[in-house]
């Protein structure tokens, strides 16, 4: 009797089993069944804003079903992220964000959401070098004469960040914890106001993505001094390096990625990580991406989250080690 009940709960099982992953394939299959949302949590028109329209734009023509781009920002990008973690987990609500997902963790304890528990990562789009530039009116060439200008003006010399909790934000603070300097952050809602506010002197210092300052330094309307990345920048050879202008261990990478809510079913995970990783290295794609001086990515799901857990994991002891807060 108990040999017949088990073969029958065996049975049972083996049905509602393939049943259940029929039902998943077949959802697999039919999504997207409606226009998918890409959630900035920054300001529009940032190069987030940029590479979720590139991608957006290439969904939407392999995939026919229309790819909207919505800035959500705040709160070092906290605002949109927490959204993204609770919108329905059906594929159709995307977070594309940056470094700042690692980093925002370790300055806002307190987060409506865990960048672990909450999200599946889908893919990694590029890796975006930082400079460092300065106002053509302070009188520093290099890291060195900055250094120098900083330890003479102990708390009087600002920089420009995007906001608290972004790359720039962390590249300003490790630099003050290497070179034991005083800065004064002042956070900008977005790469672009503070790329603004040093043009028009309210800051002395921006430390920003390479292709929100890049149209600047080739106007020659503000100067570089160096780059936070381990090496040079291919296309700026003659810019050196914060590392190499005598701080070794200084080094800051920002980077662009893709994640959906958990709880997505894996075949949709798979699904979207396959035409990413597709558009991400497609000639077109890869050459606006160069252009703008970053590096495309494009990588498996597993790698990206291994990554984005190791970036958690280094900003959090950055962020214990400089005593950086939220401005």
């Amino acid at each position: 009797m108990q040999s017949v009940a088990r073969a029958l709960c065996f049975a049972f099982c083996t049905a509602a089993l393939a049943h259940s992953s029929a039902a998943l394939a077949q959802q697999a299959a039919a999504y997207p069944s409606k226009a998918i949302r890409f959630i900035i949590p920054f300001p529009a028109g940032g190069t987030t804003d940029v590479a979720a329209r590139l991608i957006g734009q290439k969904i939407t023509e392999s995939w026919g079903q229309p790819a909207l781009v919505e800035a959500r920002s705040g709160a070092g990008g906290s605002i949109g992220t927490e959204f993204v973690a609770k919108a329905p987990a059906d594929g159709h609500t995307l977070l594309v964000s940056t470094i700042a997902f690692a980093i925002v963790s370790s300055l806002r304890p307190r987060l409506g959401y865990d960048p672990i528990r909450d999200f599946a990562p889908i893919t990694q789009i590029s890796a975006l070098p930082l400079v460092i530039v300065v106002h053509p009116s302070l009188p520093v060439k290099n890291v060195k004469e900055l250094v120098a200008l900083a330890r003479a003006k102990p708390g009087q010399l600002t920089y420009a960040s995007s906001g608290s909790g972004t790359s720039p934000h962390l590249a300003g603070e490790m630099l003050k914890t290497v070179a034991k300097i005083d800065l004064v952050h002042i956070p900008y809602k977005g790469s672009a106001m503070g790329a603004n506010a040093l043009l028009g002197g309210h800051v002395m210092i921006n430390i920003g993505l390479l292709p929100a300052v890049l149209p600047q330094m080739q106007a020659k309307r503000v100067r570089a001094i160096a780059a936070t990345t381990m090496q040079r920048i291919p296309s700026l050879p003659d810019l050196p390096t914060v590392a190499e202008s005598g701080y070794a261990e200084y080094e800051i990478t920002s980077w662009q990625g893709v994640w959906a809510p958990a709880g997505v079913p894996q075949d949709i995970l798979a699904k979207l990580n396959r035409e990413m990783v597709r558009i991400v290295r497609l000639p077109d794609v890869q050459e606006r991406i160069t252009s703008e001086g970053a590096v495309p990515v494009g990588n498996t799901s597993a790698e990206f989250g291994a990554f984005v857990r190791r970036e958690i994991a280094k900003w959090a002891k950055v962020v214990k080690e400089s005593g950086a807060r939220e401005d």
